[in-house]
């Protein structure tokens, strides 16, 4: 059966590095949007029509794992879930597709996380955003972790 893998995390917390290994290791699709958002827009992160251009990319996204899930093809989704709404309906969506589904929760403290987005900015790799560190601010007040619950 097939596996809806969703990663949960703020960014520079190793979401997509990790992402990465599960991808070769179950054999699954793995789904970036910024891979696409840059390369499609490049660092439009102060564009307007950023989280518009953000949201269709991931749309897309979902449309092509709701139809390799049935098909048996796992997918990780490296979406950041930073709300337990948007978890949950994830989890739906797998379930009404008859696919299993799993967390994977990077949890790294906020003082790491700001140590790798200064190395991040600094070095930008290929198609990640550059992030200023008063919008990773922003980031964390708004992030929701993981419930212990979500994480059976």
């Amino acid at each position: 059966m097939a596996t809806l893998h969703l990663m949960i995390g703020l960014p520079c917390s190793g979401k997509t590095t990790y992402a990465r290994k599960l991808a070769e290791s179950a054999g699954a699709l793995l789904l970036t949007p910024d891979v696409w958002q840059t390369s499609l827009f490049g660092q439009d992160l102060d564009d307007p029509a950023h989280d518009e251009r953000h949201d269709t990319v991931e749309a897309i996204m979902w449309d092509v794992a709701e139809k390799l899930l049935p098909l048996g093809t796992s997918v990780i989704l490296d979406f950041g879930c930073w709300a337990r709404e948007e978890r949950d309906d994830f989890l739906d969506r797998a379930k009404r597709l008859g696919a299993d589904f799993k967390l994977h929760y990077m949890d790294v403290p906020y003082p790491e996380l700001y140590r790798r987005l200064e190395a991040r900015n600094r070095d930008l790799p290929e198609g990640v955003f550059q992030i200023p560190k008063e919008m990773m601010d922003e980031y964390v007040a708004i992030f929701q972790p993981p419930e212990p619950d979500e994480l059976i």
